[in-house]
């Protein structure tokens, strides 16, 4: 058990479990269009044992016993994702009636349990009729994502308790389109620096159609890390200042500054868009909360001959099963930093977990964590939420089914669910009002 409580955290304090579309889903034949996961799944070995997520955990027919576990667990709130494709196969034009129902059914069934929802726009599974346009190294996909943001609002907004537009855009944009780790699977400055821009202005556009269309409670949520230094050597801190700004300073600042770190746009200036500084004022659209998703941290060595100029070393504190540091001060200190240097606004963790088969070692990560934010709070932080990552054993992207986040075990043969001891830690807590 936890030896945490939710008083610790203080009232209003909102805890919820996370989950994304493709990684649970499945349901591909209501007249779903195809999205880059299927693609890149599908292609040579970018997926550990060619997995995709054309079944995954059947989310799209047991969502009814899904959210059962999450009101069960005491939960007040479930973070979840629309499917661009499912909504509208070709990414614009025609909507997919089946798809749309399907929401309804989603998000009335969590209402109807006392659950908030939260919902995200877009958790990386771009319709792949968009990547045939170039999707996110296309200017045009602000216009694309800003009449999907209002299609979503205008059917939905009503019911939903908060809207983020884009999920982790450092790994839509960098991991995805210059270290080709996931779909679209590129491996290229310029495409990468192109969509570093764009997943931000398109964040902002959206943000534009969301409120036009009477959406309330927006935000974004970002993957952030904390960047250390691997010496006290000038080469390796400037190492680490580098590494801050790629993953770390180019989101904050952009969404919440309207700015991006000068050492960067040096570095893509022959990349970037010629007139990028235009659109500074629709990225850093103003917000009602930012999501922070956090993992580990990055240590950095200067390394000259490699791309800026850096290199990331292996720390030695205890790993999960992917070889991540478990590094929960890391959290403390980031919260307390956006916090301090970016925003008052609200700050959601709204992931964290372990990918791990012993889930006493789960037990124990959330629970430092969740110390963690406790420390941030008495720290100054304006934390007001946290979320489970993940609800569910899942479709882990590139790892396939190999890897498992989930607070409850899924036996992919038979669907079925059993409740770990972390979820068990998390209904003790949760249920416990001292």
């Amino acid at each position: 058990m936890f030896t945490v409580s939710r008083a610790d955290l203080g009232p209003g304090f909102t805890f919820g479990a996370a989950t994304a579309a493709y990684q649970i889903e499945g349901g591909q034949t209501d007249g779903r269009g195809p999205s880059i996961w299927d693609s890149f799944a599908a292609t040579g070995s970018n997926v550990k044992n060619h997995d995709d997520g054309s079944v995954a955990c059947d989310h799209y027919n047991r969502w009814p016993e899904d959210l059962d576990l999450v009101r069960d667990g005491g939960f007040d709130a479930y973070r979840f994702s629309f499917a661009w494709p499912r909504l509208i196969p070709e990414g614009t034009g025609a909507v997919n009636k089946a798809g749309l129902d399907f929401y309804d059914r989603l998000i009335d069934g969590m209402l109807e349990r006392g659950i908030k929802p939260f919902a995200t726009l877009y958790h990386w599974d771009l319709p792949s009729a968009l990547q045939d346009k170039g999707g996110w190294m296309n200017r045009d996909i602000a216009g694309w994502f800003a009449d999907y943001a209002a299609l979503i609002a205008r059917r939905y907004g009503d019911r939903l308790h908060a809207v983020a537009t884009i999920n982790e855009p450092w790994c839509v944009a960098f991991l995805s389109h210059y270290l080709g780790v996931h779909a679209p699977g590129y491996r290229d400055l310029r495409a990468a620096a192109r969509a570093m821009h764009h997943v931000l202005l398109a964040h902002g556009t959206g943000v534009d159609a969301l409120r036009v269309e009477g959406a309330k409670n927006l935000g974004i949520v970002l993957n952030l890390e904390k960047a250390e230094a691997a010496s006290d050597s000038p080469e390796d801190v400037a190492a680490a200042d580098m590494g801050d700004a790629l993953f770390n300073r180019w989101y904050l600042g952009g969404v919440l500054k309207g700015e991006y770190p000068k050492l960067l746009t040096d570095e893509l200036a022959p990349y970037l868009p010629k007139t990028y500084e235009r659109d500074m004022p629709v990225i850093s659209r103003s917000l009602d909360w930012v999501g922070i998703n956090y993992y580990t941290r990055g240590i950095y060595a200067a390394a000259p001959d490699q791309p800026f100029g850096i290199t990331k070393v292996s720390g030695d504190l205890e790993k999960s099963d992917l070889g991540w540091e478990i590094y929960p001060k890391g959290l403390e200190d980031l919260l307390v930093r956006v916090s301090t240097d970016y925003t008052d606004l609200p700050l959601y963790v709204t992931e964290t977990g372990m990918s791990e088969d012993d889930d006493s070692k789960r037990v124990a990560y959330y629970d430092g964590h969740l110390k963690a934010v406790a420390n941030a709070k008495a720290r100054g932080a304006n934390v007001d939420g946290f979320f489970a990552w993940s609800l569910l054993d899942n479709y882990e992207w590139a790892e396939g089914y190999t890897s498992r986040f989930g607070i409850v075990h899924v036996d992919y043969d038979t669907q079925v669910r059993t409740p770990k001891g972390s979820y068990r830690a998390f209904q003790g807590m949760l249920h416990n009002t001292k």
